[in-house]
């Protein structure tokens, strides 16, 4: 007997759950609700030609970004310490565009979609607001994996600025270059300075918007820059399980593809018309095998269906 359910976890109700967790606010996304919109440049490494054909890695363009708190909530506070943070960008131009979606975590909170939907019913809120741990606890017993995340999250500091943090892209990209080689790749985009954190009681005293508010002030003194790197597999890494790391994962080979320079802010509305599509991946860089990207792209079009 599996330990999962079967048969219910569509794209459309795990945005569903994902809503009801968060209170079903109107007209946010569905996750990372909160956040600010940014526009930059990019500019390619001489190295991306080794790992990738892709255009949108190996010339330069512009660069729509979005930064954000996890969760549904748009009015979630930014002093949370418990939730991830977000970076979705947007490389190259008509006809090679990508969209890349990391994170402050290297692993997802599920394996399968069955996983997550199961994970998401058993957090929603009950009449007193909060979930009922007496779901919470034996569902997290049987699945030990979705707790992942959340000891990742528990066991590092939280970040003084979005532009401190080191994203994660929790899937596995196939990556073609002109000679037709083949390898998996993770995305890690990497902070260019030290990555600074700070203490819990140094969040607390903070503003419920600081994130967002020390964002713009970087970006007005020209000083948010990431490198894009490609993590190189190895034989036998996972490929179809996000809910697991690489082995050696922080300290493995890495290639830069690039460079991401944000240079100023945008109104919501020119990232909110539209979605960061995971799927939309211009050739060079394929789509990953596992379940829940391949339900990523169905399930952010039905969200911003719903949010307009």
């Amino acid at each position: 007997m599996s330990r999962f359910p079967t048969g219910a976890a569509t794209p459309a109700a795990i945005i569903d759950a994902l809503k009801a967790v968060a209170g079903d606010p109107p007209k946010v996304r569905a996750s990372f609700a909160k956040g600010r919109c940014v526009r930059g440049t990019y500019a390619a490494s001489d190295r991306a030609v080794e790992i990738t054909k892709s255009r949108s890695f190996t010339r330069p363009s512009r660069v729509l970004a979005r930064f954000s708190v996890g969760g549904g909530d748009p009015e979630m506070a930014d002093t949370d310490n418990f939730v991830l943070r977000g970076f979705s960008f947007r490389l190259g131009g008509d006809g090679h565009r990508s969209d890349i979606l990391v994170q402050s975590a290297p692993v997802h909170f599920a394996r399968t979609l069955d996983q997550m939907l199961a994970y998401l019913r058993v957090r929603m809120p009950g009449p007193g607001g909060k979930p009922d741990m007496r779901k919470v606890r034996p569902f997290s017993a049987t699945n030990p994996e979705t707790l992942h995340q959340a000891s990742y999250i528990a066991a590092h500091p939280p970040p003084r600025s979005f532009a401190d943090i080191v994203y994660w892209g929790v899937h596995a990209f196939p990556a073609t270059n002109a000679k037709g080689e083949t390898r998996f790749i993770k995305f890690k985009v990497v902070p260019v300075g030290a990555e600074v954190a700070q203490t819990k009681d140094e969040v607390k005293a903070k503003s419920v918007d600081f994130l967002h508010d020390d964002l713009e002030t970087r970006i007005a003194a020209g000083d948010v820059r990431f490198n894009v790197m490609a993590l190189l597999d190895c034989p036998g890494d996972p490929t179809m399980d996000v809910t697991v790391r690489w082995p050696d994962e922080d300290h493995r080979e890495a290639i830069r593809l690039g460079t991401i320079v944000i240079t100023g802010i945008e109104a919501d509305e020119v990232c909110d018309v539209s979605i960061f599509d995971p799927a939309n991946l211009a050739d060079g860089i394929g789509h990953p095998p596992d379940e829940i990207f391949a339900a990523r792209s169905e399930a952010y079009a039905i969200s911003l269906a719903k949010r307009r």
